[in-house]
């Protein structure tokens, strides 16, 4: 360094400068010199103004040119952040395929031509240091951004549609702020249409501002990368539109022919394709189907509760499986029903099936135009005078309502005569059927107070019952 210095100072000398002028004086030190760093060393000195000389370039392009970054040759459409900040997101669609809505809370950065999705603020900027990190992001390239309320059950819900099929919902309460993102977004969006040759041009441009093979190699890829999902995107909306309207027009076309080919309720009927309903029905229609002035469906679940069902405890007071209950009633409306199979083993789905077949009534068994008339008939105090007028409300019911009524309440008589295995006593029993036998037609305020008398009419009459059934002709 000493001799660097040296020979410095004796090019400043003017008898020196004839010898050192645009000469490179290489000295090569000792290797026997212990003190030195270095076995060889260069120097390169420069006479005339002592400023080193730079490399000259010999390629077309200047020197300026060759140091240009990736960042400076990225579009400024692509780098400018419009906008940025936390919202509710859900990918509802992908490629067209319908995906299961999963809302989570993004930080979503808005740029001039995409929108980007991360966890939290800080993961864009760790995004950046991450060479091979690619967060999820939305092509605003022929988007569409509308408010939507069908697509979720929440408030300020606007959704954006991409070309390539991709759908997602951005949400959030607050009106001001969702706003605000709802016109940020559309505005990019329109600015992307009215500037469509912008991606071509940009891309010219960075072909002309760089010479590198390694930029060259990255527009490649992106264009790779780019051209098959437009393609995609294409595909998927030409193959969504074609099949829409194909499906329409065959589903079109088989309606009319089924329309057109639709056989009568009648001709159904007579083939057994349709029966009569029997939950549900009148009273009177049940028995003229059945050609009985009590309907099957009664005697057959009576006859099945008498027989395995009298010492079961709380009998008509359980309830059964509703399930099991709903599978019998189809079962009774569409073929005829075996009560001993083992699927209806369970004798509280029987007394829940009956007991349904009378809530189902549109007109209960105590006919609507007969309730007040037995509320005033329970009313009266003398026992005596009560039976009586009781006796002769039930001989003056419908020829189907009295039989109905005359067996079902004898076999009540029978559950009540086991009282001490089933614990179901005469009130018991009118607290279980008594609201399902005899309602008003029209509900009112009072119907705490109609409720006591419908369980006492059905007591009395289960206490009472031979005076009440007997007639001459018995």
């Amino acid at each position: 360094m000493q001799q660097l210095a040296s020979s410095d100072t004796n090019a400043e000398k003017p008898h020196c400068s004839r010898e050192s002028t645009g000469a490179v004086q290489m000295r090569i030190k000792s290797a026997n010199n212990l003190n030195d760093r270095h076995s060889q060393s260069k120097s390169m000195i420069l006479s005339d103004n002592l400023k080193v000389t730079e490399p000259i370039s010999r390629h077309r392009r200047n020197h300026s040119q060759h140091n240009l970054t990736v960042t400076e040759i990225i579009s400024p459409l692509e780098q400018t952040v419009i906008k940025e900040g936390y919202l509710q997101k859900a990918k509802i669609a992908d490629g067209g395929k319908k995906l299961r809505k999963n809302w989570t809370v993004s930080w979503i950065v808005l740029t001039g031509r995409k929108i980007e999705f991360y966890k939290d603020s800080k993961q864009p900027a760790v995004a950046n240091l991450k060479t091979g990190y690619k967060p999820e992001w939305v092509d605003l390239h022929g988007a569409h951004i509308e408010w939507t309320t069908e697509k979720s059950s929440r408030k300020n819900v606007f959704q954006i549609t991409t070309t390539s099929g991709n759908e997602f919902l951005l949400q959030l309460d607050q009106d001001f702020i969702i706003l605000d993102w709802f016109y940020a977004i559309k505005n990019a969006i329109e600015n992307m249409s009215k500037d469509k040759s912008g991606t071509s041009k940009s891309k010219e441009f960075k072909i002309q501002r760089s010479s590198s093979s390694e930029l060259l190699s990255s527009l490649e890829r992106e264009s790779k990368e780019s051209k098959p999902e437009n393609r995609r995107s294409l595909i998927f909306r030409l193959n969504y539109s074609i099949s829409d309207i194909t499906d329409r027009n065959r589903v079109k076309s088989r309606l009319k022919k089924f329309i057109t080919r639709r056989p009568s309720l009648k001709s159904l009927q007579e083939k057994g394709l349709i029966k009569d309903q029997v939950f549900g029905s009148s009273l009177q229609n049940v028995c003229e189907h059945d050609g009985s002035t009590v309907p099957q469906f009664v005697k057959s679940c009576i006859k099945t509760v008498e027989k395995r069902g009298l010492d079961v405890d709380g009998i008509y007071r359980v309830s059964g499986n509703l399930a099991t209950i709903q599978k019998l009633r189809f079962v009774v409306n569409q073929e005829k029903l075996n009560l001993d199979d083992s699927q209806w083993e369970d004798i509280h789905v029987v007394t829940g099936a009956l007991k349904m077949f009378f809530r189902e009534l549109p007109e209960p068994l105590f006919p609507y135009c007969f309730f007040e008339q037995f509320v005033k008939a329970i009313k009266i105090q003398d026992s005596n005078n009560r039976v009586k007028s009781i006796k002769s409300l039930v001989q003056t019911l419908p020829r189907p309502n009295y039989d109905t009524m005359k067996i079902l309440f004898e076999h009540l008589k029978q559950v009540a005569a086991k009282e001490s295995m089933n614990l179901m006593s005469p009130q018991s029993l009118g607290i279980v059927f008594g609201p399902t036998l005899l309602r008003p037609e029209k509900e009112t305020g009072a119907m705490g107070v109609h409720m006591v008398y419908q369980n006492q009419i059905v007591e009395l009459m289960l206490c009472e019952y031979t005076k009440i059934f007997s007639s001459e002709e018995d």
